[in-house]
């Protein structure tokens, strides 16, 4: 299996923002980058079986764009399991029903998208990991999900994703006749 790890782009401030934290938006900014993220993913060749996000506005919409970039026809489905709040063992325990052929892209919120990576990597929920806005993890697990059985295939913040975009369309400009 493997799990991509993807926080949410840039949203509005909290403090500039007068609903309910849940319905917090992208901003105009977060939207364009977060969707220049998603051609860098799509780059690196990311093939999702399936698409996962918090049910929170930021999250949501971060996983509509990601959809339009890297498997158009994916249907986003949101899980508690990757809202705020929720533990690291709660997604653990979800990505372990999941088929081993899977390629689960979960779009979520820090500290938790950090915590699960440190859980699947190091077999403990660390702090020391830490995704920026629209950046990504992408680990690979072979068998069973099990804590500390992770492999890191890429970490990369968003200023890489959003370069790999440019570069991958740079590269289909100069193809096509």
């Amino acid at each position: 299996m493997d799990c991509v790890l993807f926080r949410h782009g840039i949203a509005v401030e909290p403090e500039e923002w007068e609903g309910a934290e849940e319905n917090r938006p992208l901003t105009e900014k977060g939207k364009r980058r977060t969707r220049q993220a998603a051609e860098g993913l799509a780059a690196l060749e990311c093939k999702p079986t399936h698409l996962f996000t918090s049910p929170f506005v930021r999250a949501y919409d971060t996983a509509r764009l990601l959809r339009a970039a890297v498997c158009p026809a994916l249907k986003v489905e949101t899980r508690e399991e990757l809202a705020v709040g929720a533990k690291p063992e709660q997604l653990m325990a979800f990505l372990h029903t999941l088929p081993s052929d899977s390629v689960a892209v979960c779009v979520g919120h820090e500290p938790l998208l950090g915590e699960i990576a440190g859980l699947l990597l190091c077999g403990k929920a660390v702090s020391g990991f830490h995704l920026k806005k629209a950046g990504t993890a992408w680990i690979e697990i072979e068998g069973v999900v099990k804590s500390g059985q992770g492999r890191l295939r890429c970490w990369l913040e968003p200023m890489q994703l959003r370069a790999l975009g440019k570069r991958s369309h740079t590269k289909k400009r100069v193809e096509q006749p």
